[in-house]
């Protein structure tokens, strides 16, 4: 495969190289899933789960843990982005601040994407907050002044609604209260995950941008699509979420085809099922026997997504609440064909 010619990401004073980008999700990205993704390499920004600036704060008072969300942020390697959310733009800039000074993260990154219940109706944060445009602007300019010289970047949806897409105008008000970069999933909070990411959307919103790169989300699945959103898209660098949960070699493949070299193939299901038992062992190192199995029954069905006997195995890791227990239904049920 050709080279293409992609330049690194700019993110303030941060350069992002190659620039694509690991997603933040909430319940899957943690330190264990950063440190498997790393050691394949191929993704120039990793991120945290979301955090929950208003839970943070609390912890804060309440002198409890702070969250798990956070696990390993402060001894891993860097650049590091940790995504949080709220509507309140003083909770919003208190918790940016300690990020920066605590735990010296290297982007403090913005929710106004999330679509779900709990976040948008009941929290009124998330994707909700793009029908209030100058509330995200107030978040924005709080947390960019708090968090100097870290920047601070967001991400959002094209809309609430297939009816109201104002991603266009939006952009403007992210840009202009002071945000470092613009990320854009290519669906609305309506459309969830269903359907098909609109790459022609996100495209066009970089002409409502004067100066902060943009970067595009949704259906990034191959190293063939992420190279093909650089040649056919108007984007600055691209950011892989669902695919990588079972296949964290994926940013490894993308980044090799972009400098034109062979993309490397699948890990071998041996190779594979390997990767996804140091996952659990690394979790259960964090969290415990119990907790950690019960954690990795949701990544273990990522890992045996689309091959032949996944919903099978999904079956019976679903149930397993010990070592003992995961590995057995590992060694007797893990897919052995690539087939799905």
């Amino acid at each position: 495969m050709p080279a293409t010619a992609v330049a690194p990401l700019k993110i303030g004073d941060l350069t992002i190289d190659p620039p694509i980008l690991q997603a933040p999700m909430a319940g899957f990205t943690n330190a264990a899933f950063r440190q498997i993704v790393r050691e394949f390499g191929g993704a120039g920004l990793l991120a945290t789960e979301m955090v929950n600036a208003r839970g943070f704060v609390w912890m804060d008072e309440n002198e409890a843990e702070h969250p798990d969300r956070l696990w390993g942020v402060g001894d891993e390697p860097r650049p590091l982005a940790v995504q949080i959310w709220d509507n309140d733009p003083e909770t919003m800039a208190k918790v940016g601040r300690r990020l920066v000074e605590e735990y010296r993260v290297s982007v403090v990154d913005i929710n106004f994407g999330c679509p779900v219940r709990q976040v948008t109706e009941k929290a009124h944060s998330g994707s909700y907050l793009l029908r209030e445009p100058q509330r995200m602007s107030a978040i924005i300019s709080k947390l960019v002044r708090a968090c100097a010289p870290t920047p601070v970047t967001a991400k959002i949806r094209l809309g609430c609604h297939p009816s109201n897409i104002n991603c266009n105008e939006i952009a403007k008000v992210v840009e202009e209260a002071g945000a470092a970069a613009l990320t854009v999933h290519g669906r609305t909070a309506a459309d969830m995950f269903r359907g098909n990411a609109d790459w022609e959307r996100i495209s066009e919103i970089k002409a409502h941008l004067k100066n902060i790169p943009l970067i595009g989300n949704g259906d990034l699945d191959s190293a063939e699509k992420v190279v093909a959103a650089f040649e056919q898209y108007n984007v600055d660098a691209v950011m892989i979420a669902r695919a990588c949960l079972g296949r964290p070699w994926l940013f490894a493949q993308a980044a090799a085809a972009l400098r034109g070299e062979p993309v490397p193939p699948d890990p071998t299901l041996k190779q594979q099922r390997d990767v996804m038992l140091h996952h659990y062992r690394l979790v259960v190192d964090r969290f415990g026997e119990e907790k950690a199995t019960v954690l990795m029954r949701k990544y273990a069905c990522c890992y045996a997504q689309g091959k032949r006997g996944a919903r099978h195995f999904r079956t019976h890791v679903a149930k397993v609440s010990t070592a003992e227990e995961f590995q057995a239904v590992v060694d007797e049920h893990f897919p052995v064909s690539t087939d799905g």
